[in-house]
């Protein structure tokens, strides 16, 4: 697959943190604020124009439980857009489970360090298009280390030899979160974002870090990624995606709008 043929347009993705039934955004993966009702929320970002969304159950992994299908069931009444669902997924039946219930794609990311088989068996089953593998990285003296279990694990698996793997097993998408960035609005890791770009021919999508509109020019133009996910911005009412998109736009970088 050449690089050529990844979206030329650039995705904005409003992120909704699931605990207990609620959307939540802490910073650094600690100290969660309850941002809302989860399909109100997805109901509202279809509307303002957000090319996405993607759901992660941050207690799911932790407390070994499934993801609710019921969730999905509702979102997908209500939203017209794809949206990606992850946590606690560790089969092709949880899979199929979701996809049935109106999913358009799922995320792994403990299970597929865990198994990296399931990359496989999964793209065999429903597409690589289905497949986006969820990475959370932390740079440590300088390397980028895998951490798992919502970013509490850490692992001796590196970030670009794991990306590498997981498109090689047939991943769609890798989902990026830069665990020194998340929560932070200091903008997201361009630098370690631009060389998985360079090193992988699948979409990247680039999470943590947002804090202002430049970050997310920043992130396309400096971090090559191709699309970018935030959380707490849009939650907050802090960037109105209309708003942003204007100013992608403004700065030559094609959107949906």
């Amino acid at each position: 697959m050449l690089k050529a043929i990844k979206m030329l347009t650039k995705r904005i993705i409003p992120c909704l943190d699931i605990k207990n039934g609620r959307t939540v955004k802490g910073v650094n993966f600690v100290d969660l604020r309850d941002a809302g009702d989860p399909v109100e929320l997805a109901e509202i970002y279809a509307n303002e124009g957000a090319d996405e969304l993607v759901f992660l159950d941050i207690t799911a992994t932790e407390q070994r439980r499934k993801t609710l299908a019921e969730l999905v069931m509702h979102v997908a009444e209500k939203v017209n857009i794809p949206f990606t669902v992850g946590g606690g997924i560790s089969s092709v039946e949880d899979v199929e489970i979701l996809l049935n219930s109106g999913a358009d794609k799922v995320s792994i990311n403990s299970s597929a360090v865990k198994n990296p088989q399931l990359i496989n068996d999964l793209a065999a089953r429903f597409g690589s298009q289905c497949v986006v593998v969820a990475i959370d990285a932390k740079q440590i003296d300088g390397e980028w280390i895998v951490h798992l279990v919502g970013g509490k694990v850490p692992t001796e698996i590196r970030l670009f030899d794991w990306a590498k793997e997981v498109e090689q097993r047939g991943a769609g998408e890798i989902l990026f979160t830069s665990m020194n960035h998340d929560g932070t609005k200091n903008g997201f890791a361009n630098v370690a974002l631009a060389y998985l770009s360079d090193l992988v021919n699948i979409p990247i999508i680039a999470s943590g870090g947002a804090g202002n509109m430049q970050h997310f020019v920043d992130t396309f133009i400096d971090g090559k990624a191709d699309a970018a996910l935030a959380a707490s911005v849009f939650h907050f009412k802090e960037i109105e995606i209309i708003d942003l998109k204007k100013e992608l736009k403004n700065n030559n970088i094609a959107v949906r709008l």
